[in-house]
């Protein structure tokens, strides 16, 4: 395990990091239109045959649209002259590795991982194009010891979370408000999701802010819910699931990104209407039930593309949000400096939300 409080980026230590994250990620790729029991997609709006070319999409499991976008497969369907590959990634940490060695062109990243590529030393160039969740209690403190009942009981403990995620952001946020001082008060470890559930059954940590299906699994095996990212939103600190994409495939493939919008903000209305049918979608793609699934809805906020252009998202306040994550993710060592207030701003494009709301 390793106890390192906070996720650097240094430029060498990058070029390793890559290589790493290139081999960790599966890919699927292709043209395959077909449902999962074989039937052929149609494309539930116009399609569009003038994208053409390869566009490498990353994903991870987690209840977002762009598992029903991918499941159903409404890219390949809707732009049928298009090679839509999909790559799965088990963390935003390694989605930041991966737009750093451009293998992807457009990936689902939390906002704490979106802000550590668009902060110093990378300033990586890509753009957030769409909020796929405003995370709540689907990312929580669970602990073992029914002792700890806050988060000041954390002091002499063990912790484990993924760092560079949202649920890091979130647990560094939930020990300053609370005084606890990371090192000093508290271990913590930075463990991948399924490394934290292995660590809980050989008594190795004695919490972890995790989300599901891991989750769940601690919550089963005894452990107790005491802290999430709702609360911490709620304190003025909010996490995002966001969809980022390099600056080059924004700009040069609008027609693309009209269609992929097109799909996100169908998949969210999916959610919206008929949560049974989208969470069906999801659990193919996740290895869950869909009972499973459907459950950890209420932990997140989806939003329609109309919602999330408004100033309160990709209209505005989402940038500013991402700037106070730099500012504290650099009061914590995890960047070497902020970028200028201005490059945050206009990482935030709301142009495709907007054409489709």
């Amino acid at each position: 395990m390793n106890s390192t409080r906070t996720l650097r980026f240094s430029t060498p230590a990058l070029v390793t990091l890559l290589v790493g994250a290139l081999a960790a990620c599966g890919v699927e790729s292709g043209r395959s239109s077909a449902s999962p029991d074989g039937q052929k997609v149609s494309c539930p709006w116009k399609k569009d045959s003038s994208v053409t070319g390869k566009i490498r999409l990353g994903w991870q499991a987690s209840p977002t649209p762009d598992l029903v976008v991918k499941d159903r497969g409404w890219l390949e369907a809707c732009m049928p002259e298009a090679n839509i590959e999909w790559s799965k990634f088990a963390s935003g940490a390694d989605v930041v590795q991966a737009f750093g060695a451009k293998s992807i062109d457009l990936a689902l990243i939390g906002s704490s991982p979106t802000t550590i590529a668009l902060s110093k030393p990378l300033q990586l160039p890509i753009k957030v194009v769409w909020v796929q969740e405003v995370i709540g209690t689907a990312e929580s403190l669970i602990a073992r010891d029914s002792s700890v009942t806050q988060v000041k009981d954390l002091k002499g403990r063990t912790v484990a979370v993924p760092f560079g995620s949202t649920a890091h952001f979130s647990l560094l946020q939930a020990l300053s408000a609370a005084k606890v001082t990371p090192d000093k008060d508290v271990k913590l470890v930075n463990l991948a999701p399924d490394a934290i559930l292995a660590a809980w059954q050989g008594k190795q940590i004695d919490a972890a802010w995790i989300w599901n299906p891991v989750q769940e699994q601690l919550v089963a095996k005894g452990g107790k819910r005491i802290h999430s990212s709702a609360d911490t939103a709620e304190a003025g600190k909010p996490t995002f699931d966001l969809s980022a994409a390099t600056s080059e495939l924004v700009s040069d493939n609008p027609a693309f990104m009209t269609q992929w919008a097109t799909a996100q903000d169908a998949a969210v209305r999916l959610i919206k209407d008929k949560p049974q049918d989208a969470a069906d979608s999801m659990s193919i793609q996740m290895g869950s039930s869909a009972k499973e699934v459907a459950a950890q809805f209420d932990g997140y906020t989806y939003l329609t593309a109309a919602e999330q252009a408004r100033p309160e998202y990709l209209g505005g306040k989402l940038a500013l949000d991402l700037i106070m994550t730099a500012d504290f993710l650099l009061s914590q060592g995890s960047i070497d400096a902020l970028d200028q207030k201005a490059s945050y701003r206009s990482a935030v494009d709301p142009a495709p939300a907007k054409t489709v709301g």
